[in-house]
């Protein structure tokens, strides 16, 4: 009886989740954060042709307009001949009852009005200096991917040549260059910006510099070991006994081989980059306002994050997007570059 109770079971069909099968496309072909990227790209070199307000100009009489998708927010109050400045929040005068309804009358309660909704010509809302945040949003993307750009140019091309100076010559040489990016490493990030700052002032520039100063020893580590792993394949003997010059060897064999490994650590730094941006400007150490940028956006909304949290929601969710976009793009390079982690 038990057996057969057992073949019964054994013969029910295995609902299979789909959930697996969309990881392992998703996987495959990032389709969402590609896009997420191109759109962010395209912001960035096309803000002024995409957008229709103007990122800079104050606007006090719509300061603080919500997103269009929300509505009017309304407060009933009482009708009062005479209203006292401590019961404004509950009680309206009769005149500006009777404006808003005629028939009203002392005692009465009727919903006001406190905050108009907003409207499809500003998507997110505005600022509190009634500045379009769509419009500010999409500067701001044309800011990170200029410091992003310069950074990663300036600091991974200077991290690139020092890895593959301390790999390929060893000795001395390697335990020096190595020494001065432990010590940049060490040194916080934030500290040295402001330092920076306090005494060139705050600038677009003076950003990319102190990015830049800290990013190199994070390239030159991760060239630096691999360049010791290829010093000891026979390709870099062969070039040594044919007599190439230590710089054709190390632009012509070690450089395509490590570029791989570069090109993912580009990818996966640009969302650091735009991270350590965001951070600069919301300590007021990055770039200087009226300039739109995500972290300075997110500082002139932390006053507002209970009255008009889309001040902050809308910078710091495209902080988020595109932060988290890069990454995922960065470990599907990985796979399909590295041959470990396809052999897997």
């Amino acid at each position: 009886m038990m057996a057969n109770v057992i073949d019964a079971a054994a013969i029910q069909p295995v609902k299979v989740s789909r959930l697996p099968k969309i990881f392992a496309a998703f996987k495959a072909a990032p389709v969402i954060p590609l896009t997420i990227i191109v759109v962010f790209v395209l912001a960035a070199l096309l803000a002024d042709l995409v957008t229709f307000h103007d990122a800079y100009q104050v606007k006090l009489p719509e300061r603080l307009v919500p997103p269009a998708w929300v509505g009017d927010t309304t407060v009933m109050k009482t009708v009062s001949e005479t209203v006292a400045i401590d019961e404004l929040e509950k009680k309206i005068t009769l005149a500006k009852a009777l404006a808003i309804d005629s028939s009203s009358q002392v005692g009465d309660r009727i919903e006001v009005v406190v905050r108009q909704g907003g409207s499809w010509s500003r998507p997110l809302g505005t600022d509190p200096l009634g500045r379009d945040i769509l419009t500010r949003i999409i500067y701001g993307a044309r800011v990170s991917i200029i410091i992003a750009g310069a950074a990663l140019a300036i600091g991974g091309g200077f991290g690139t040549l020092v890895g593959l100076t301390a790999g390929y010559y060893g000795g001395k040489i390697d335990t020096i260059l190595m020494r001065f990016a432990d010590i940049t490493l060490a040194f916080p990030l934030i500290l040295f910006a402001i330092l920076l700052v306090m005494v060139l002032g705050p600038s677009m520039m003076n950003v990319i510099i102190a990015i830049s100063l800290v990013l190199w020893a994070r390239y030159a580590r991760v060239i630096r070991g691999e360049v010791l792993g290829l010093m000891q394949r026979d390709f870099i003997a062969r070039a040594r006994v044919s007599g190439a010059s230590d710089w054709r060897i190390m632009m012509r064999h070690l450089l395509p081989n490590v570029m791989p490994t570069l090109i993912v650590l580009l990818t996966l730094q640009v969302g650091w980059v735009i991270i350590v941006e965001a951070s600069l400007s919301f300590l007021g150490a990055g770039i200087p306002p009226p300039t739109p940028a995500w972290g300075g956006m997110l500082a002139e909304g932390r006053e507002y994050v209970s009255t008009a949290w889309w001040v902050t929601t809308a910078p710091g969710v495209a902080i988020m997007l595109v932060v988290l976009a890069f990454n995922l793009c960065g470990d599907w390079l990985r796979e399909k570059l590295d041959p470990k982690q396809r052999s897997i």
